[in-house]
């Protein structure tokens, strides 16, 4: 398909959703986010920020939906360009995709929004969340996800605790390893079985960003720490062949051109 779709792609950048069709509720363009972590693919931040506003409206992602082709997916996810719980009507958007389309909805978080009455009450409409817990200190949390320095951990994971209390839907906890938290497996692994989500993703950064992923033999000694959880391995998860709906925008928000 030749067609470039402003708010839609895929497939997404998880590689536990299956066919997934991705939607960007911050649009293309800057990259608009709380944090500025260092494996982030899209490069460094351009608008740091944790103000929530309305950045499309709803009806132009229904637009663009009703404009597709037929598909076979799995998700409909809400990701892109950003943090998508900066999105103020996210939760109206979710609404309005359910009105016409079957699909389970996913939405990938770095959870920085997570402590926040409306953002859970958003969150709460998705059949999956994926929240980023990368750090298990603060100055971990400094050093490999960049926030906003009004962020702080403890209250992300007390919030992300709150949240998976209260959920119905399928929660996972998405943890990216490189050299600067590695050293801190056990104290993750800790806290996420505190937390006790539906899975654990333990990854490393295998698209192309500005840090180096961990070698398989590193990730193998990490994972000896989450037994007991439901953990998945990036080295280890079935890859399955996905198109691209619009390859020139899929490509660049994976930070390949």
């Amino acid at each position: 398909m030749t067609k470039n779709y402003k708010y839609i792609y895929g497939p997404v950048p998880s590689w536990r959703l299956g066919s997934s069709l991705g939607i960007d509720p911050i649009s293309y363009g800057k990259k608009t986010c709380s944090f500025d972590c260092v494996y982030c693919q899209l490069g460094k931040t351009d608008i740091f920020t944790d103000e929530r506003k309305i950045f499309v409206p709803a009806a132009e992602i229904i637009e663009e939906l009703n404009l597709l082709p037929p598909l076979e997916i799995d998700y409909i996810t809400f990701s892109g360009t950003g943090e998508p719980t900066l999105a103020e009507n996210l939760g109206d958007m979710m609404k309005a995709v359910k009105k016409i389309r079957r699909e389970k909805i996913a939405v990938l978080t770095n959870s920085s929004l997570m402590h926040r009455e409306d953002v859970q009450k958003d969150l709460f409409l998705a059949d999956f969340v994926v929240a980023k817990l990368d750090a298990p200190s603060q100055a971990v949390f400094e050093q490999v996800n960049k926030p906003l320095n009004t962020s702080k951990i403890e209250n992300i994971i007390r919030a992300i605790k709150d949240f998976k209390s209260c959920y119905v839907g399928r929660l996972a906890l998405q943890i990216m390893f490189i050299k600067q938290n590695k050293h801190y497996a056990s104290e993750l692994a800790k806290i996420a079985k505190e937390i006790n989500p539906d899975e654990v993703q333990i990854n490393t950064p295998l698209r192309p960003c500005r840090v180096e992923p961990l070698p398989e033999s590193e990730l193998n000694v990490i994972k000896g720490h989450f037994k007991g959880l439901n953990a998945i391995f990036v080295y280890e998860a079935e890859k399955k062949e996905v198109a691209s709906i619009s390859d020139e925008d899929t490509l660049k928000r994976r930070g390949k051109i």
